[in-house]
């Protein structure tokens, strides 16, 4: 295939224990999915359907293992934060699925982190605009290996926590979920088709908070790889 200008390299992130990589097609996150971090954000997501929104495909920033990742501190802000969050990984594609089946489409987890422009995201939803500009941009999606579903099985409990040098900020269960794994995908493709090379990020506990230039950030999800993050300037 001819294109009229250089292609770009797919992004992808690291399958645990193997060499093969997992090429990223949509990622879509969800919002207020635990009920502590909604009351911290102002509202009480336990009364509400679930909501998503979405990042670009290209702000993955994948992390291997042993390694830490350099996230370059965003332009346009001074409000930059985090969230820790359970990657739903998709291998399969599916529309209209229910709870009970939804699993079959699942691929794999991972560790991630919703970084997000904060002043921005704020500025944008005061006057009713969409999000886009304070969750989407450059390495927006750190992301460390995925493990297969065969190997980890399905993650529905189990410690998630973020440190910021050294410092635990987050802290929070994968049962603390309002909706579980199988009730976000069924919702979901009640609005679309996932497909194969989907994420999902499932949402964070409470603590989120401003990180600078010099930060370090360590993630920790139980039986998942952990993610760690320097930010510079």
């Amino acid at each position: 295939m001819n294109f009229a200008i250089p292609a770009w390299e797919m992004p992808s992130v690291p399958i645990h224990g193997t060499a093969e990589r997992f090429p990223v097609r949509h990622i879509y996150c969800v919002g207020r999915n635990y009920a502590e971090h909604a009351k911290e954000m102002g509202g009480d997501a336990s009364k509400e359907p679930p909501f998503f929104f979405t990042k670009a495909a290209d702000a993955i920033l994948a992390v291997d293992a042993g390694q830490r990742g350099r996230m370059r501190y965003p332009q346009a802000t001074s409000d930059l934060h985090h969230e820790i969050e359970m990657v739903v990984a998709i291998g399969r594609a599916g529309t209209a699925r229910t709870a009970e089946n939804a699993l079959d489409l699942v691929y794999g987890y991972a560790t991630g982190i919703d970084m997000t422009r904060r002043d921005l995201q704020n500025q944008m939803r005061e006057k009713k605009r969409p999000w886009d500009i304070g969750k989407s941009f450059a390495q927006a999606a750190p992301i460390a290996a995925i493990h297969a579903v065969k190997d980890v099985g399905h993650p529905t409990k189990g410690a998630i926590t973020l440190a910021v040098n050294g410092s635990e900020r987050q802290r929070g269960d994968l049962a603390d979920m309002i909706w579980d794994v199988p009730h976000m995908i069924a919702f979901l493709t009640t609005m679309y088709e996932l497909l194969p090379g989907d994420l999902i990020f499932s949402g964070t506990p409470s603590g989120v908070g401003k990180i600078v230039a010099g930060d370090r950030i360590d993630c920790r999800i139980a039986g998942l790889t952990p993610l760690a993050v320097d930010i510079v300037a």
